[in-house]
């Protein structure tokens, strides 16, 4: 019989964006957890861009902050630079990016998770799962002390069996050098997961003393005040800049010439890299047409000296690396604080988990982040948020979390992984959400919100104050109807002066608001009324009413698509005994066992005859 020091409800294991994201949406539902990592010292740590946010990543930050998420409040509270990016374009694909201070971050994250109830951390490394009739019911640590748990998440990001290479040096390592999760990986395999293998990258850092940046173009943050968290009251006026170079033709040439001794072409590395973040070499040779490349220099605190040379992610050798750096405009006398290296690393099939993160192959295990086959800090976070809610969930007897694909870019990311796996790092991306339109920047609070009260994911005061935003919103809306402007000389004169078309007779608020010229404030100035709403509540007015049109219709598709979501496929249904079932989509079918025919739907290799199949026996099997 085992003996245990230590008893929990939830053990996660790793402190990344994903296990911290875990850890407190645990600990938020009143049950009692641990995180446990390697080094308490690189909670949060960023190995990578010292950065959060960006296209479709910020959004997923917004809803982890909707569920009452960390990782947009110590953005918020940590950030040297704030960006709202495609800012000319609609507002799908809006999304907000800062530029983080990266050891504030870390120590902001540490302090949150030691002052938060329901919750202990502890350093140690996890060597095994204990598990009792394919049940998980604790874990081992390296020197052999075992804490029991109810249900356990890991998130080990890129430690598994990580290998760290440059040029051909390879060596047993986790990302920044830190020490890898070996026999995890090992009992993991043992278990039956099909592991595959990943690869990913950083650039060198270089120090800002040595770097002239009259030669370069300085990139400023926004003046105007975004947050990611909805809570959040007070920003940071000191912003810090970028700057912008480019790669030329001196540069690609070092990289032909030494290509032969890049990890990626001469065999050294075997995983797979992330398609939409090429590391330098890689770039070259794909674009070998394009003259240059650009690179954004990003300083990686306000107490440092690091710059994090954005676009130049190497595993080329030392002195190779040296020789590029010092070709670039603005980085000929630069000197090399870190260099830039790939790191090889295990990942796990993600068909192999249900939709809750829960895996099919060991009752009561979650797992997160990178593990999963995710690339990104944020992506990880909005798996380590629901793997979290869902390992309370199953303590607690309660209904788990699956956001839709309609609900958030969190459940388009689940949804891809489960339902249609990845062979290289995923990138959450807004092309992959066919209602991008209803998953804006603005409105994740408006999505997301009801659901996190339900599952006590956000305090009373909170939720109260949500919902006094949105009956301001509805009000609003509703009150611009209920008013005409009408073509008198002092409104004619304005609208001239806004460069729109002049009106003839009188028109409702809510119809001239729909113009795409003039905003909300142009329609109380118009209209002669005071603006007394907050800016938050504007803006959703404007969105909702300008885009009308394109909701509603969105808003039926998904409708459509619902009845398919909401046809339950039987857990326990026979694959084998579906007649007429094509091949291929038996197999693909049996491989991910679906929970709704929706889900199936959106298998790869399984199509719409296939799925006219299964209705028909569904139906059958229900009136049998």
């Amino acid at each position: 019989m085992t003996n245990f020091f230590k008893e929990y409800d939830v053990i996660v294991i790793g402190a990344g964006h994903a296990g911290i994201e875990a850890g407190l949406a645990a600990s938020r539902k009143g049950v009692k957890t641990l995180i446990v990592t390697i080094n308490l010292d690189t909670i949060g740590f960023m190995p990578c861009n010292p950065s959060v946010g960006g296209p479709a990543k910020g959004i997923v930050v917004r809803e982890i902050d909707a569920l009452g998420g960390a990782m947009g409040k110590i953005a918020d509270k940590t950030n040297i630079q704030t960006r709202m990016l495609n800012t000319a374009k609609g507002p799908a694909v809006r999304a907000l990016r800062m530029q983080s201070d990266k050891i504030k971050y870390q120590f902001a994250m540490k302090q949150l998770l030691e002052e938060t109830e329901n919750l202990d951390i502890e350093q140690a490394m996890i060597k095994e799962l204990i598990i009792e009739d394919n049940k998980v019911i604790g874990v081992k640590t390296m020197l052999g002390t075992n804490y029991k748990a109810k249900t356990v998440v890991i998130t080990t990001g890129t430690y598994l069996r990580g290998e760290i290479v440059i040029g051909d040096i390879k060596y047993s390592s986790g990302p920044n050098h830190q020490m890898p999760s070996i026999d995890l990986a090992k009992q993991l395999e043992d278990l039956g997961f099909d592991l595959v293998r990943f690869k990913t990258g950083t650039p060198p850092r270089v120090n800002a003393d040595t770097v002239d940046f009259s030669k370069t173009e300085i990139q400023p943050g926004d003046d105007k005040e975004y947050a990611f968290s909805y809570e959040t009251t007070e920003f940071i006026k000191d912003q810090i800049p970028c700057w912008l170079t480019y790669t030329n033709k001196n540069t690609h040439e070092i990289i032909d010439k030494n290509l032969g001794r890049s990890a990626m072409y001469s065999g050294v590395i075997k995983g797979t890299g992330p398609r939409y973040c090429p590391s330098i070499e890689d770039k070259y040779v794909r674009f070998s047409d394009k003259e240059r490349h650009q690179l954004f220099l990003e300083p990686e605190g306000r107490d440092t000296k690091e710059i994090y040379v954005q676009g130049l992610s190497t595993s080329l050798p030392d002195d190779v690396q040296r020789d590029i750096v010092r070709s670039i405009a603005g980085l000929e006398n630069a000197v090399i604080m870190r260099n830039g290296y790939a790191i090889e690393y295990d990942a796990i099939n993600p068909t192999t988990l249900w939709p809750t993160l829960e895996t099919k192959l060991i009752e009561g295990l979650f797992t997160a982040g990178q593990l999963n086959g995710t690339s990104g800090y944020e992506e990880a976070a909005g798996q380590g948020i629901i793997a979290g809610i869902n390992a309370a969930c199953k303590v607690l007897g309660e209904e788990p979390l699956i956001l839709g694909r309609d609900e958030a870019y969190i459940g388009v990311l689940i949804d891809d992984l489960v339902t249609k796996g990845t062979n290289e790092p995923y990138r959450l991306l807004t092309s992959r959400a066919e209602h991008r339109l209803l998953l804006r920047h603005d409105n994740a609070d408006m999505r997301l919100s009801d659901i996190a009260y339900k599952y006590n994911l956000i305090s009373e005061e909170r939720y109260n104050k949500f919902c006094e935003k949105r009956n301001l919103v509805i009000n609003e809306i509703e009150r611009l109807k209920t008013f005409r402007i009408t073509p008198t000389k002092e409104v004619l004169e304005k609208m001239e002066k806004l460069n729109t078309a002049e009106l003839r007779d009188g028109i409702l608020a809510l119809e001239l608001l729909r113009r795409p010229e003039l905003n909300y404030e142009n329609i109380m100035d118009l209209a002669n009324q005071e603006i007394t709403l907050p800016k938050e509540v504007i803006e959703q007015v404007e969105i909702e009413i300008k885009y009308e049109g394109y909701i509603k219709k969105s808003l039926q598709q998904v409708e459509r698509l619902r009845k398919m979501e909401e046809k339950k496929i039987p857990l326990d249904l026979d694959w084998d005994e579906v007649p007429s079932l094509a091949i291929e989509a038996r197999e693909k079918l049996k491989k991910v066992r679906p929970l709704t025919v929706g889900q199936a739907s959106r298998i790869s290799g399984v199509n719409p005859a296939d799925i006219s199949i299964l209705l028909v026996y569904l139906e059958q099997r229900k009136i049998r």
